[in-house]
């Protein structure tokens, strides 16, 4: 299964956008007027928490499916929330593959025929390079925040942790598929520890865990997230984070379609 196969193909139902994920850091929570509002400040640090207003890094993603395995080497680039670049380096055949988030438009380049394809909304919650990630997981094009109510559905401790669970659903005018999902953060640190996404039945589609914290580029982040499709337990997708830099000069013209081609 190639990109150019992935992108042609109709996305399910029962996968759309997802959160997540890339928030800001541990800050401590300011005195808010209500649980609402405090909630949805929470949610949207997490939702920006590998972001940044600029960030660089190194990531490996390893996917496992039941017929076949591969691990992707990738360099990602991004630029507060309208602007990322994916690239994978590594293995040699789909070195130099890449995705390009610009403002409201998205692209995949496929070098071996050299072909730029721009992707419709329709297909951002397709499978990216056959991983459980769909298209916006990588670019993140969706914010919890714009698309979800948010309340909080616990408070308290679980396993000897102070958490917080939170359950956001659609707003009327969203266009996601998602019926609900569910996401627990750490209180101490505002680290998430799980985001689970259900379809409008109220079925669980998937599960994404988030461990392995560690300081990187000067700020505590999950270095691993991981996807287990509800259906395939026995499948999954590892996101590895290996280097992670923030806040670094960077300008909108980086993230071009002469960029996305050529490397950089």
């Amino acid at each position: 299964m190639n990109l150019e196969s992935i992108t042609r193909s109709p996305a399910r139902a029962s996968r759309a956008a997802l959160i997540a994920t890339w928030c800001l850091c541990a800050l401590c929570l300011t005195a808010a007027p209500g649980r609402a509002q405090s909630a949805k400040e929470i949610v949207d640090r997490v939702d920006r928490l590998l972001r940044g207003s600029s960030s660089k890094g190194k990531v490996q993603m390893r996917i496992i499916t039941e017929h076949w395995s591969r691990t992707l080497d990738m360099d990602v680039w991004s630029l507060g929330t309208d602007y990322s670049l994916v690239r994978v380096t590594a293995p040699p055949k789909e070195a130099g593959m890449a995705t390009l988030k610009a403002g409201q438009e998205v692209w995949n380049y496929l070098p071996r025929v050299d072909r730029t394809i721009k992707v419709p909304p329709s297909l951002m919650m397709g499978s990216w390079m056959g991983s459980h990630f769909t298209n916006d997981d990588l670019v993140k094009e969706s914010r919890m925040i714009d698309d979800y109510d948010i309340t909080v559905a616990f408070d308290g401790e679980r396993d000897g942790v102070p958490v917080w669970e939170f359950n956001m659903t659609p707003k009327p005018e969203a266009a996601v598929v998602w019926g609900r999902v569910v996401e627990q953060v750490r209180k101490a640190d505002d680290m998430p520890t799980w985001v689970r996404y259900y379809d409008e039945d109220g079925t669980l589609v998937r599960t994404m865990t988030f461990s392995d914290y560690k300081r990187m580029g000067g700020r505590l982040v999950p270095s691993r997230m991981v996807v287990v499709p509800a259906d395939k337990p026995d499948e999954s997708t590892a996101l590895i984070y290996k280097q992670l830099e923030f806040d670094i000069p960077m300008s909108k013209s980086f993230f071009s379609l002469r960029n996305l081609r050529s490397g950089g």
